[in-house]
């Protein structure tokens, strides 16, 4: 992507910065909520799962990951990895030149990198307690060059394969959420279940600490995507909180009907789906339709998560359901309630006339799905030809903190 040389935009670049702060912020949130999800004797290694990824991501952005996902296009479905690698062509005066915010290139590239950092560190979840760290490593690789950074690019690139055909995805449902909540599906299948049962969630305000840092964060990863400030920033700003409230109040209240009860995790997850659920859709829908939003993603992902144990597949911390479901109907959902009045940049969805733009949705949502349930159960194959992916039962039962690790997170 070729850069100009002019004057920044002051606002444009503080609030930028401010918004990468705030997503840098939601992995150690991310970090919390699954922290308090695990056992006692896992808490640790599923931390530092989150923590791993703010390092190493961070390395691989530096060497080719950026490149790959913004740099001159191949075939609209990669960037040139060698363009901006190592920060070539990177420079203090150099603007991002995707569009006439006026903010620096530099500034784009931290706040793509915190996408990157968080977005493996979402599908750890689904096989907490299991999972070696050196595999892990390598997953988190992998799943970056061949996953997260092509469907960065032909989605958000303009010059990326989906970007030019028409599809949208405000802050990543697709990119984020969808891919990551299929990855999840497919790690599950292929480590299979926890040996040992009866694992409970251990701190229930950790976990609620973990949902505030999420949802804090959560604004500077969709008001954020505008990349300027203006009015479509501040509706997706909102758009966030009201979806993300109506989710909490309808997960209580179907919680209640199934079980009889409600309880504080079932909110705090609820409020979490819903955050996934507008996230493709916040910048291009009306604030009605993303209350609607809410509760279709309290009502669905809920039932998700019910529907996933039952066919007795343990995704531990529910990732499929919450952020693959999310994602996935949120995408949808923006291809039926897109409206032009509200974005004049975005499209108008299927209740506006939008057959062709919801079928574009659909087809990519359907790719994204395939491509990351497939890829991630061949590539967790391969890697357990060369090390080990799962822990022994010993292991397990003793706990992945003393180890794999060698500490532990509370005094036994």
């Amino acid at each position: 992507m070729e850069t100009l040389t002019t004057t920044i935009d002051i606002g444009n670049t503080a609030f930028m910065l401010v918004c990468t702060s705030l997503v840098m912020l939601m992995t150690p949130g991310l970090a919390f909520f699954y922290g308090g999800l695990v056992s006692r004797q896992n808490v640790l290694t599923i931390m530092i799962q989150s923590f791993a990824s703010m390092g190493w991501t961070t390395v691989i952005w530096f060497m080719f990951g950026y490149s790959m996902c913004f740099g001159p296009t191949w075939y609209g479905i990669i960037g040139d990895p060698t363009y901006y690698a190592f920060f070539n062509h990177v420079t203090p005066q150099a603007i991002f030149a995707a569009n006439d915010a006026g903010i620096p290139l530099i500034v784009h590239i931290a706040y793509q990198m915190m996408f990157a950092i968080i977005t493996p560190a979402l599908i750890t979840g689904a096989f907490a307690n299991r999972v070696t760290f050196k595999a892990y490593m390598l997953f988190l690789t992998f799943w970056l060059i061949f996953v997260y950074f092509p469907f960065v690019h032909m989605i958000w690139s303009p010059n990326g394969l989906f970007a030019k055909w028409g599809v949208l995805d405000f802050a990543g449902g697709i990119v984020v959420h969808n891919t990551c909540g299929f990855a999840a599906l497919a790690s599950v299948m292929f480590v299979g279940a926890r040996k040992k049962t009866g694992d409970r969630p251990h701190n229930v305000p950790l976990i609620a600490l973990g949902t505030g840092l999420l949802w804090f964060g959560w604004y500077g990863f969709n008001a954020g995507s505008e990349l300027r400030v203006d009015m479509i920033t501040a509706s997706s700003f909102l758009a966030t909180d009201l979806s993300a409230s109506f989710a909490a109040i309808t997960w209580l209240i179907v919680e209640r009907i199934h079980k009889k009860r409600t309880s504080f995790i079932g909110l705090l997850t609820g409020a979490v789906a819903g955050l996934a659920t507008i996230t493709p859709a916040a910048g291009y829908v009306s604030l009605t339709t993303a209350c609607f939003i809410g509760v279709v993603a309290g009502c669905v992902c809920y039932a998700t998560v019910v529907l996933v144990h039952k066919l007795g597949l343990d995704d531990a911390l529910d990732v499929f359901g919450v952020h693959g479901m999310g994602g996935l109907i949120g995408s949808l959902l923006l291809g039926i309630f897109g409206s032009l009045a509200w974005n004049p940049n975005g499209a108008n969805g299927l209740i506006f006339g939008g057959y062709e733009f919801f079928y574009k949705q659909v087809v990519v949502v359907v790719c994204s799905s395939i491509w990351a349930f497939v890829f991630t159960y061949l590539m967790l194959w391969v890697i357990n030809r060369f090390i080990t992916v799962r822990v022994t039962e010993a292991s397990e039962h003793s706990g992945l903190d003393a180890d794999q690790l060698g500490e532990n997170a509370y005094e036994r």
